[in-house]
């Protein structure tokens, strides 16, 4: 089962009513001429009025409404389906899809014309309707990557003004629970001083220093080089081993290639701590976390033994790191979860 969080902050598609305003309005325009041949506003160089049938009419009208709203809908909301990891073959997959879409709709438009006005149209017509529906389908194309930007300009004036305001909300919160952080480290060299015959407390308080350090250090940073959350992730396993001892083993299989590709601060520690948090720790069942790479993705993997204390679950450390994700490199996390496994796939790119 693979799980994309936060889908809901991608951006948002061109409204339904806009896409039909468009397609409407182009229908009218487009045929705006035959409908005022019918009244007999426009004549004839002859003098004589030009008799289009309001089946004719109506036909083209429909026909183009349902043509114009699929090209709208494919350029403006369906992008996807025409995405690829290279430019090149995104645009020749466009290309090659309008193309289709063309001849397509004008042999259906044909047959449908032959079977409901009962004449084939002239070849003159013919190439009429052709270079018609080629301005359409030029005009239609831009005026959905219109509609498609404002709604992401949008979208992201709102994102913005979201992240602002919770921003200050963070900044609030972190006044409201502010430590002097030369306090603690002196309380931590006191105690330090005071266990400076016990080799592991003195150790386990050098490492919640880094920790602490770190922590700090990176508070002003939103992304930091893979090596630098390796390390920190070293320190915090110290800690849980001193905790756990033989229960809890990491496994760690980064090549050097990799260490200077950046992630979200302390996203590897939040993953870690979650695998602690939610699995059974026993000396029968020892807990076993792998960080790995696999295709482009940094892997925190570990069996699923859920703990027979039920430990409640938010989400929140998981929404966390998506939403970090998606603001700093427009990208999703992956949840993947099989048989007894349990993965968080995190991008590198």
């Amino acid at each position: 089962m693979v799980t994309n969080l936060y889908n809901s902050w991608l951006p948002k598609k061109v409204n339904q009513t806009t896409i039909i305003g468009a397609a409407l309005l182009v229908s009218i325009l487009f045929n705006l001429p035959r409908v005022l041949s019918v009244f007999d506003i426009i004549k004839s160089t002859e003098g004589d009025t030009l008799e289009t049938p309001w089946l004719d009419v109506l036909m083209r009208f429909v026909f183009l409404f349902f043509a114009s709203w699929l090209i709208l809908q494919l350029n403006a909301n369906w992008r996807y389906l025409l995405k690829s990891r290279s430019l090149f073959i995104e645009i020749v997959i466009t290309i090659l899809v309008h193309v289709v879409l063309f001849y397509s709709i004008i042999r259906l438009f044909l047959l449908v014309y032959t079977w409901l006005i009962g004449n084939e149209p002239t070849t003159s017509e013919i190439g009429y309707i052709y270079l018609g529906y080629i301005i359409v389908f030029v005009l239609l194309f831009f005026v959905a990557k219109m509609l498609h930007y404002q709604v992401v300009h949008k979208h992201d004036l709102i994102e913005k003004e979201a992240l602002k305001r919770h921003s200050l909300e963070s900044e609030l919160m972190a006044l409201k629970n502010q430590v002097n952080p030369h306090f603690l480290f002196n309380s931590l060299n006191s105690l330090s001083s005071l266990v400076r015959d016990n080799e592991d407390a003195t150790k386990f308080i050098d490492e919640l220093s880094l920790m602490y350090r770190y922590i700090l250090q990176s508070r002003e940073e939103d992304l930091v080089s893979l090596e630098q959350e390796l390390n920190f992730l070293k320190n915090y396993m110290y800690l849980i081993k001193t905790r756990y001892r033989n229960r809890v083993e990491i496994e760690i299989a980064i090549d050097t290639k990799w260490l200077k590709h950046t992630i979200p601060v302390l996203s590897l520690q939040l993953l870690v701590e979650n695998a602690v948090k939610h699995n059974e720790i026993s000396k029968e069942n020892p807990l076993l976390i792998k960080v790995y790479i696999e295709d482009n993705h940094i892997v925190v993997e570990n069996e699923m033994r859920p703990r027979k204390t039920l430990v409640k679950s938010t989400g929140q450390g998981l929404n966390n790191i998506d939403k970090r994700y998606l603001i700093l490199k427009r990208n999703n996390i992956i949840i993947d979860q099989y048989e007894n496994k349990f993965k968080v796939k995190l991008p590198l790119n």
